[in-house]
């Protein structure tokens, strides 16, 4: 089968897979990857440089330029005769009760990225196989790094893209889907986020997708893997992690750390200190990174501010929504050996206090 899926765990060389993936294929095959962030189009062409620079048709790009250069460019004019795409709009939106062209681009011809995926997507049909036989004439392969990150209609584009004579391979971890290329979309909610599991399993048992597990993590402690795992319900069926790390250090695992204690485990450890959003942690003067900010970040520590949801599935085992395990992963996951989690009150939690006394001792 051509078109595949990796659904890997954090710390399991995601985008490294990618590269190497790059560097042994044909120099004559023709090559796109695609990402949504900026960031990790960066480390992307980064590490292709590296890897594979003497490959010259591999071409990174982000998603949403894409979706401009190969969609609505070339395409528009068969559904809006005579009217070209001036440039991105990617904050802006149309009016709620906006029709035509209006819905789609701005009065200075810029295309709304809220409704570039919508556009794409009916530009497809409109072109009657014309922008399809397109892509199939440039390319031979896409790759689509973190694809937990599209929504709404970017599905629709991928169930278009798997049914072309283009191989199609994807990575991403489900776990992780923290960010969205179109978050207020209703268009497809139920693949959004962490639901994106949903529509890969569905591909997968029509026979047009091969979704393939890699659970080896060489970033998290097995303790911090082992960890990770409980944060999501066991209905969501994501298998065990495995752990490569087996560095030993004087403070490996998940800990409690009493208020009272915040400053002197900072000082004593200097964790990457991470909360939810810049509402939360307000008690404590430490240099933070948001959940969200942090993800594709590795550190040998990290210290977590929880929110009123987390600490009470520490306390008591009720099970998060997903948005928030999701969050609440991305930022136990960029620990390699050790997890601080703010806490007065365990209840039933088995996790153990962190002593400062005992840290004293073995100092």
């Amino acid at each position: 089968m051509a078109n595949h899926l990796t659904l890997a765990v954090a710390g399991s060389r995601k985008t490294q897979s990618i590269v190497e993936h790059c560097a042994s294929v044909s120099r004559e095959r023709r090559v796109l990857v695609l990402t949504y962030t900026q960031a990790n189009q960066e480390e992307l062409i980064s590490r292709l440089k590296q890897y594979a620079g003497d490959h010259h048709h591999v071409e990174v790009m982000g998603w949403f330029t894409f979706l401009l250069r190969h969609f609505a460019r070339p395409f528009l004019p068969f559904k809006f005769a005579g009217k070209r795409v001036l440039g991105f709009n990617f904050d802006g939106r149309p009016h709620r009760m906006s029709t035509g062209i209006g819905r789609f681009l701005d009065s200075n011809g810029a295309a709304y990225g809220c409704e570039l995926g919508r556009l794409a997507h009916e530009l497809v049909a409109r072109s009657k196989g014309a922008l399809l036989k397109r892509l199939e004439c440039i390319y031979d392969e896409i790759l689509i790094d973190e694809v937990q990150d599209l929504s709404a209609h970017d599905w629709e584009i991928i169930d278009v893209l798997l049914d072309s004579s283009v191989d199609i391979r994807m990575v991403g971890d489900i776990r992780q889907s923290v960010l969205a290329t179109n978050p207020r979309s209703s268009k497809n909610a139920k693949y959004s986020y962490a639901g994106s599991v949903k529509w890969a399993r569905e591909r997968q048992a029509k026979g047009r997708l091969e979704i393939v597990e890699s659970v080896t993590t060489s970033r998290c402690h097995p303790v911090v893997a082992k960890f990770s795992d409980s944060i999501f319900d066991p209905s969501w069926k994501f298998p065990e992690t495995q752990s490569e790390n087996r560095t030993v250090t004087d403070h490996d695992g998940v800990f409690l750390v009493s208020t009272k204690h915040v400053t002197e485990y900072v000082r004593h450890f200097q964790p990457q200190c991470l909360r939810h959003s810049v509402n939360s942690g307000k008690a404590f003067d430490l240099d933070y990174f948001n959940f969200k900010v942090s993800k594709g970040m590795t550190y040998e520590r990290v210290l977590i501010v929880p929110t009123a949801p987390i600490a009470k599935f520490i306390a008591s085992g009720a099970y998060l929504e997903a948005n928030s395990a999701s969050s609440f992963y991305v930022a136990v996951t960029r620990a390699e050996q050790s997890v601080g989690i703010v806490l007065d009150k365990a209840g039933s939690s088995s996790l153990p206090f962190w002593n400062p006394t005992a840290a004293k001792q073995e100092v």
